[in-house]
């Protein structure tokens, strides 16, 4: 945890430059067993969806923090992108949640496709709990407090015939497959979409549909990468930071 991050429901007092709030739970056993933390430690804390800064620890106990927070600092500069990413399998779910929230990934569309399990809709990691649970995790890694919106979408021709044109408009248009495809385009801070499939690619007819919604397919080479992997390779070779 580079990042304490807090919301509204942590406040208990605002003045003109400071902002009080309480931890517990989670947050607390991290301060106490990794930071380690005291009255008067300073921490990096931020808000929500708000600014970065520090915070004082005013008290502390196996019950509750007590922390002084200022803001003063505007978090990383989002990836000027939208993910279009086949829905995983449950047990790579998280891993690809928490990586995408810390690349700066802001909006995010699981969709269904052919090789997409129908049962992978009921897992219990799509539950917006265990979304935002991962979600927060990778702001808190790379020190950043704005929060992904993730879309699920689960028919894939409604999807790519109604929405997907009007996504694709105005943006570099991108579909990753390894078959009869351009080359990665050079590194850009153009706005963006860009679609991932499921383990064993999209099938014809989904790239097909992709197309006619306006993206272009893509490869990064002869190699055949699993979906965790690929959505780090394709995002370090689209953008010049991340």
């Amino acid at each position: 945890m580079n990042l304490i991050i807090f919301s509204e429901k942590d406040v208990i007092a605002n003045s003109a430059s400071t902002v009080r709030i309480q931890l517990g739970g989670r947050q607390l056993d991290h301060l106490l067993s990794v930071h380690k933390a005291e009255p008067n430690s300073v921490l990096r804390v931020g808000q929500l969806n708000g600014k970065l800064g520090q915070g004082r620890v005013v008290s502390i106990n196996e019950q509750a923090a007590i922390l002084d927070v200022t803001l003063h600092q505007a978090p990383p500069t989002p990836l000027p992108l939208t993910l279009v990413l086949a829905l995983p399998r449950p047990k790579m779910m998280r891993r690809i949640i928490n990586s995408i929230s810390m690349l700066g990934v802001k909006d995010l569309y699981l969709i269904h496709s052919y090789r997409v399990d129908k049962s992978y809709w009921s897992t219990p990691f799509l539950q917006p709990e265990a979304l935002h649970e991962q979600l927060l995790l990778g702001l808190e890694q790379s020190i950043d407090t704005q929060l992904p919106n993730i879309h699920l979408r689960k028919r894939f021709k409604p999807f790519v015939e109604d929405e997907l044109p009007l996504l694709c408009s105005n943006k570099r248009a991108l579909v990753a497959h390894p078959y009869d495809a351009q080359p990665c385009p050079p590194s850009s801070l153009e706005e963006s979409i860009l679609a991932i499939g499921p383990e064993g690619g999209f099938i014809p007819y989904e790239i097909d549909k992709l197309q006619e919604a306006g993206m272009q397919t893509i490869e990064i080479g002869q190699r055949i990468l699993r979906v965790e992997t690929a959505v780090t390779a394709l995002l370090s070779r689209l953008f010049p930071v991340i």
